[in-house]
């Protein structure tokens, strides 16, 4: 079995007098946060706050860029986006939180897409090219957090960029490896103790099983848990104990 894993979740998305998430206590667990960056969710005060409770707990942090779409949260599909507005609108999240993390003394070392958005690009071998290229052009030192046997992760790859392989604690899987759609039932896992053992089955095997029972091979090196819902405390809890319980130490993620 794989001795390391890092653990990751999407952090800072309140903006305004609006709240999301458990974020202090979320980031006592993971060793990666993915911090909105104004467009899905999150706004300059809370993306600071983040950043410096991130330093504190000595968390790696990266950019987690999304749709312009603050009242979807990111999660509604757009019809054929223009890639050259995506690549630009990528870059200026990854800037803003660059600035922001940069006046903390911080550094951001790694991006990772947000919901539609990360879906679409992990379906599609151009958008997820225009977003390779994008984050590799701003600066190609950017790890890239990709799902793992997606085109996200292909694309991520031919462009050089260092490549963090992705895997879904809480999340069921289709059988080409991508997410199974929020809409659909038992696309999302609620209890604790059986996403925890899901994983470490994924890193025992260096598979995903898929709904339909489709083995998937995958070597993992970040876990994504979610923070925006009532049990994500739990769940991310209850995934670290039964990790180093298993054997498995939870890193942040090295950038030699």
């Amino acid at each position: 079995m794989k001795n390391t894993i890092d653990l990751n979740a999407d952090l800072g998305e309140s903006f305004g007098p609006w709240n999301m998430g458990a974020d202090e206590e979320m980031l006592e667990i993971v060793t990666s946060a993915n911090i909105a960056c104004g467009f899905h969710a999150g706004d300059p005060l809370v993306m600071t706050k983040t950043i410096q409770a991130c330093i504190r707990q000595g968390v790696n942090m990266g950019a987690h860029p999304g749709f312009d779409d603050l009242i979807g949260f990111g999660r509604r599909r757009f019809v054929n986006p223009e890639h050259s507005q995506i690549a630009a609108s990528v870059v200026y999240q990854i800037g803003a939180l660059v600035a922001i993390a940069s006046s903390c003394g911080a550094q951001i070392t790694h991006v990772k897409l947000h919901g539609a958005l990360a879906n679409m690009a992990s379906e599609d071998d151009a958008l997820a090219k225009c977003f390779a290229d994008a984050v590799t052009g701003y600066n190609k030192s950017l790890a890239i957090v990709a799902m793992a046997t997606t085109p996200l992760q292909t694309q991520a790859e031919q462009v050089g960029a260092r490549v963090l392989k992705e895997v879904y604690a809480d999340r069921a899987y289709n059988d080409d490896g991508t997410l199974v759609s929020r809409n659909l039932p038992g696309a999302v896992l609620h209890d604790p103790i059986e996403a925890a053992d899901r994983v470490i089955e994924m890193i025992e095997t260096q598979s995903i099983t898929s709904v339909n029972g489709v083995r998937i091979p995958v070597s993992p090196e970040t876990v994504c848990v979610h923070g925006d819902n009532d049990t994500a405390v739990a769940m991310a809890r209850t995934l670290r104990d039964s990790l180093e319980t298993a054997g498995v130490a939870v890193m942040p993620y090295r950038i030699d």
